[in-house]
C-alpha cells in the first residue's frame, strides 16, 4: 500500500491537501482547500488498489470506480455530502466531496457516557428521520446504491443539527436484473453493525435489507449505549443480543422495530425503508403481529393469567364467608 500523501500536496492543480482525517485498509481521507474556488473546503478520499491484484483486475477496478464515481456525483440530498469531482492520479483514485463538519455519532455517543448520560430516545428518533430519508433515497436510485457501512462513526451532526451520512467507502450500486453487485472499495463493513450474508464480501448477496441490519445496529448502540453482538456470535448463541429494555426504558414499538431489523436472516427483515419507518414510528405494527409487541387484548390477558385469577376470586370468597360467619 502507497503511503500517505504529504501536506500541502496539490491534486490536479486545483486541492491542496491540508491533513488528514481519517485513514482505512484501502486509502485516506484528507481535507482539502480548494484553489479555484477560494474558501471552499473539501473532503477528497483516496483509493488505492490491492497491491497484490493482477493487473487487469486493477484495470478493471479503475474501470468501476469512474463508472461509479460518475453515479455518486449525480446525487444531491441534504443528508448526504455532495460529491463534486472525481478522477485518478499517481496509481490513486480520487474523490472529491464536501467537507462535513461537526462530531460523528459515536463521538456524541462518548461524550454522553463520560457525563455519565445517555442519548434520548427522543434525540435518537430524531436522528433516525435523516438517516432514513439518505438511506430511502440512495436505495430508490436505478441502479439503487447501498451504503454496506452504516455505523455512528460514519453519521455526522453538522454544527447547523443537520445529519449527514459520510464515507461512500462500501457505497455499492445493485446492477438491475442482475444478482451481482460491484463496490468501489472492497469491504465488508464494521462487524458490530454487520448482517451474516455480508461476511462474505462480494460474494455473498447483499441488498437493501443489507443496510436495513446495520441501521437497526446502529440505533441499538445509540439507544443503549451498548455495542451490539455481531452476527457471528449470534449465530453461535443466539441469545447474545439483549432486548433494548433490559438496558433502558424504550417504547415498545421502537425496540421491536430494532429488533425487526436485525433478524438474523435477509427474509425476516423490513423490505425497505419505508416499511421499517412506519414500524420505529408507531404508524403500524409489525408485520404479523395483531397487537402491538409485548401488548395483549383483553382475552389473551384473562387467558394468560386464568389462575391467579381464580385463586385471587377464591379468596376473596373465602374472606367474604368468614365475614359472614
Amino acid at each position: 500500500m502507497l503511503p500517505p500523501l504529504k501536506n500541502d500536496t496539490i491534486l490536479r492543480e486545483r486541492y491542496r491537501l491540508t491533513n488528514i482525517v481519517g485513514r482505512g485498509g484501502m486509502g485516506s481521507v484528507y481535507r482539502a482547500e480548494d484553489l479555484r474556488l477560494p474558501g471552499r473546503i473539501c473532503a477528497v478520499k483516496e483509493v488505492q488498489p490491492d497491491p497484490n491484484a493482477a493487473a487487469d483486475a486493477v484495470t478493471q477496478m479503475q474501470t468501476q470506480f469512474l463508472q461509479e464515481a460518475s453515479i455518486l456525483a449525480q446525487l444531491d440530498h441534504p443528508n448526504l455530502p455532495k460529491v463534486s469531482d472525481f478522477f485518478a492520479d499517481g496509481g490513486r483514485e480520487y474523490l472529491v466531496m464536501d467537507y462535513v463538519p461537526g462530531q460523528d455519532l459515536k463521538e456524541i455517543m462518548d461524550e454522553s457516557r463520560k457525563n455519565g448520560r445517555s442519548l434520548s430516545e427522543s434525540l435518537v428518533l430524531e436522528w433516525a428521520q435523516q438517516i432514513m430519508d439518505a438511506l430511502d433515497y440512495l436505495h430508490h436510485q436505478s441502479p439503487p446504491v447501498l451504503h454496506r457501512d452504516i455505523k455512528p462513526s460514519n453519521i455526522k451532526l453538522t454544527p447547523d443539527n443537520r445529519i449527514k451520512l459520510v464515507d461512500f467507502g462500501l457505497v455499492k450500486l445493485m446492477i438491475p436484473d442482475d444478482s451481482r453487485t460491484i463496490t468501489i472499495v472492497q469491504g465488508r463493513g464494521t462487524a458490530l453493525y454487520t448482517p451474516l450474508e455480508q461476511y462474505g464480501g462480494d460474494a455473498g448477496h447483499t441488498d437493501i435489507r443489507t443496510d436495513i441490519y446495520a441501521l437497526g445496529a446502529t440505533f441499538y448502540h445509540l439507544l443503549t449505549d451498548v455495542p451490539p453482538p455481531d452476527a457471528k456470535t449470534r449465530f453461535l448463541n443466539p441469545r447474545a443480543l439483549r432486548p433494548l429494555q433490559q438496558f433502558k426504558q424504550i417504547k415498545l414499538h421502537v425496540a421491536d422495530a430494532i429488533m425487526w431489523a436485525m433478524e438474523m436472516h435477509p427474509d425476516e427483515r423490513p423490505s425497505d425503508i419505508a416499511t421499517f419507518r412506519r414500524v420505529l414510528n408507531g404508524q403500524s405494527p409489525r408485520p404479523g403481529r395483531n397487537t402491538p409487541p409485548g401488548e395483549m387484548t383483553l382475552l389473551q390477558a384473562l387467558r394468560a393469567h386464568r389462575l391467579a385469577m381464580l385463586v385471587t376470586a377464591g379468596l376473596f370468597l373465602l374472606a367474604v364467608l368468614i365475614t359472614i360467619l
